[in-house]
C-alpha cells in the first residue's frame, strides 16, 4: 500500500439530542403511547403529528444512505417525498442501527457495537445478528448460550400501547435474535419484493385498530456490499423498489396511515488498494489478545496490557495515512455511542482502542477456516455518506 499525504478526516457523528434514528424512535413510540424517557423526540417529527394516524408504518431500507437517494431522480417517489436527513448511530452499521428501530435504544443502551462483538460473559467472539461463534460459524444455541441473557432489555413493541406488526424476510423472521427483538409483535414474513408491500398492505386492511408495523427491506444493502453503491447493480434495484414503492402508496391511499421510510446507514465503496490486512502487519497483530472486533470502517482492539505503548506507536507511525486512533474509553466519554446511562457490558464489547478508518479505507483480519469475502460496498465509519439517512414522510 502506498502511504499518501494524510488530510484531516471530517467526522460526522449521531445527533442524539433529536436528530438520529433514536430520536425518530422515540416520536413513533410516544405518539402510539409508549415512554421512551432516555432519548428526547425526532425534532423533524413530533409525536403529536403522528398521533391521529390510524397507522403508523415505519419502513427501514438498509443500506438507503441520505446522499445516495439525493442523487437520485427527483421524479423518484421516495425522492419526492423526501423531507430531511437523520443521522444512524455510532458505529453506522446494521448490527447496531437496527437494535435502534426493535429497542428504541441506542448503542449506549443495547451494547450491540458492530458485526463482531465478544461477549465476555461468555469468553465467545460472536456474529451478533446470525447469533453465531465467530470462529465456527456454530450456532450460539447449540452451544448452549442462553440468548436471553444476552440481549437483557425490552423490545419497543413491548412498549408501544397499540398492536405491532413486524414484516422481514423469510429467512430471519424466526431466527433467534429476531424473535427476541421483536417481542410483543406478530411477525410477518414476506419472500420478495412485491410481497413485502403486499404484507404491509394486507396488514393496514386487515382491521380499523390503530397499529404500529415496522417493515425491513434488506437486498439493496445486499447488492451494495456485492457489487458497490455506486453500481448498475443497485441502481437497478432502486428503480424497482421506488417503482414498488409508488405502486403501495397508491393501493394504501386513503388507509389513514402516517408512512415513514428511512435506514440504518448509509455505505461507501472500496477496494483492494484500499484494504489493510491485519496478517501484513504482523507487528500490530502480536499486540493483540483477540482477534479485531466491530467492522471493516471502524476495528476495536483488545490489546495485551504490555503492549499497549508498541500498539500506539505502530498505529500512529505506520497507520495514521488510513486510521483515526481513540482510546476506546473516549468514544463513551465523547458520546458516540448514545447519551446517559452506559450499558455494563458496554465497555468489554469495544476493546481498548478503536481504529476509526479515513476516507474509504478499511481493515480485515481473518481466522483460520474462515470464508473469505470481499465487499465493494461498505459502512461502520463516520463519513457523511454512511452517517446521514433519509427521512420521507407520507400521509396517505
Amino acid at each position: 500500500m502506498n502511504k499518501r499525504v494524510d488530510t484531516a478526516q471530517v467526522m460526522h457523528l449521531p445527533d442524539y439530542r433529536g436528530g438520529s434514528i433514536v430520536n425518530l424512535m422515540a416520536s413513533l413510540t410516544t405518539a402510539r403511547g409508549g415512554n421512551l424517557p432516555l432519548y428526547p423526540p425526532l425534532s423533524a417529527l413530533q409525536p403529536y403529528s403522528l398521533a391521529d394516524s390510524r397507522n403508523i408504518v415505519l419502513i427501514v431500507i438498509d443500506g438507503l444512505g441520505y446522499d445516495y437517494l439525493r442523487s437520485s431522480p427527483a421524479s423518484a417517489a421516495l425522492h419526492r417525498h423526501l423531507i430531511g436527513r437523520l443521522t444512524s448511530v455510532f458505529p453506522s452499521t446494521t448490527a447496531s442501527a437496527i437494535p435502534v428501530f426493535l429497542t428504541g435504544l441506542a448503542p449506549q443502551q443495547h451494547a450491540l457495537t458492530g458485526w463482531f462483538s465478544y461477549f465476555k460473559e461468555i469468553d465467545r467472539l460472536i456474529t451478533v445478528l446470525p447469533f453465531t461463534e465467530r470462529a465456527s460459524s456454530k450456532s450460539l444455541l447449540d452451544l448452549g448460550v442462553d440468548a436471553q441473557l444476552l440481549f437483557d432489555y425490552n423490545s419497543v413493541f413491548e412498549v408501544i400501547a397499540t398492536p405491532s406488526y413486524v414484516v422481514v424476510p423469510e429467512h430471519i423472521a424466526y431466527s433467534t435474535f429476531n424473535l427476541i427483538h421483536c417481542e410483543g409483535a406478530t411477525v410477518r414474513p414476506y419472500s420478495s419484493l412485491s410481497q413485502f408491500f403486499s404484507v404491509v398492505g394486507q396488514i393496514i386492511d386487515s382491521d380499523s385498530q390503530s397499529k404500529y408495523i415496522y417493515a425491513y427491506w434488506s437486498k439493496l444493502d445486499h447488492v451494495a456490499h456485492d457489487k458497490g453503491i455506486d453500481s448498475r447493480a443497485v441502481a437497478a434495484h432502486f428503480a424497482e423498489l421506488d417503482a414498488a414503492f409508488a405502486k403501495f402508496l397508491i393501493d394504501v391511499e386513503g388507509s389513514g396511515s402516517m408512512v415513514i421510510v428511512t435506514a440504518d446507514h448509509g455505505m461507501i465503496d472500496s477496494g483492494p488498494e484500499q484494504l489493510i490486512q491485519l496478517e501484513r502487519h504482523p507487528q500490530l497483530a502480536q499486540t493483540l489478545v483477540r482477534p479485531l472486533c466491530g467492522e471493516r470502517r471502524m476495528a476495536y482492539c483488545y490489546v495485551k496490557a504490555s503492549k499497549c505503548r508498541q500498539f500506539e506507536r505502530y498505529v500512529q507511525d505506520q497507520l495514521d495515512d488510513y486510521v483515526t486512533l481513540y482510546k476506546s474509553e473516549e468514544l463513551i466519554e465523547q458520546g458516540f455511542f448514545g447519551l446517559g446511562r452506559v450499558h455494563p457490558r458496554l465497555r468489554e464489547r469495544i476493546g481498548d482502542y478503536a481504529l476509526i478508518m479515513k476516507e474509504n479505507y478499511i481493515i480485515k483480519d481473518w481466522l483460520p477456516g474462515e470464508r473469505h469475502y470481499a465487499h465493494i460496498g461498505v459502512h461502520g465509519g463516520v463519513s457523511r455518506q454512511e452517517m446521514y439517512v433519509p427521512l420521507i414522510v407520507v400521509e396517505v
